[in-house]
């Protein structure tokens, strides 16, 4: 990268010919010069070759695109490109780092399917559960559903059939042993 004053640029007078007329002699000039120092200087701000090459290729299409802004008396030609080469690898760098994606965020990774037999496991475990509940006593049938399938606390279970708070417990502690023995044994 040689620095050159504004006014006695050469490349400038090729930009302004790009610029004005769409000279095209005039970007492939301007395009053998600066594309290979351009790719080696997104080399040394570490990109491998080919995605240097790549972003070197879309550095100077937007000079071709950009020509009419370049402005001779705020920078040299050099200056513009170089800087247009470090915005671009600059936005290339942000895209990457928000494209990263953890492989381990289980946000990312799909619950594994339940194996084919689970299905079927799950059906009998539901049938036994089922007849087990069957087996209780009446009233602690009721507690247990009251528990279990609408969410009530032992307090409210008492509330609701008119015992005392220690009487619910001991006839669900009762419950779950009768059901604990009778899954058991169903194994």
């Amino acid at each position: 990268m040689a620095v050159t004053a504004p006014e006695s640029d050469p490349f400038a007078a090729l930009m302004e010919r790009i610029a004005s007329r769409g000279d095209r002699e005039a970007f492939a000039a301007l395009f053998d010069h600066y594309a290979p120092r351009v790719k080696g200087y997104l080399a040394r701000l570490g990109l491998e070759p080919a995605r240097a090459e790549d972003l070197a290729q879309e550095v100077m299409v937007t000079v071709w695109r950009k020509a009419a802004s370049f402005d001779r008396s705020k920078a040299s030609v050099s200056t513009w490109i170089y800087r247009i080469a470090r915005n671009r690898r600059i936005d290339l760098f942000r895209r990457e780092r928000t494209a990263t994606l953890d492989a381990d965020d289980p946000q990312l990774n799909p619950e594994a399917l339940p194996q084919p037999d689970a299905g079927l496991e799950a059906a009998q475990r539901e049938v036994q559960v089922a007849a087990a509940l069957a087996d209780l006593p009446p009233e602690q049938r009721e507690m247990v559903r009251a528990a279990f399938y609408e969410d009530l606390t032992h307090s409210e279970i008492a509330e609701r059939f008119g015992l005392a708070l220690g009487t619910v417990k001991s006839r669900l502690r009762l419950a779950f042993e009768k059901l604990r023995l009778r899954l058991e044994s169903a194994r």
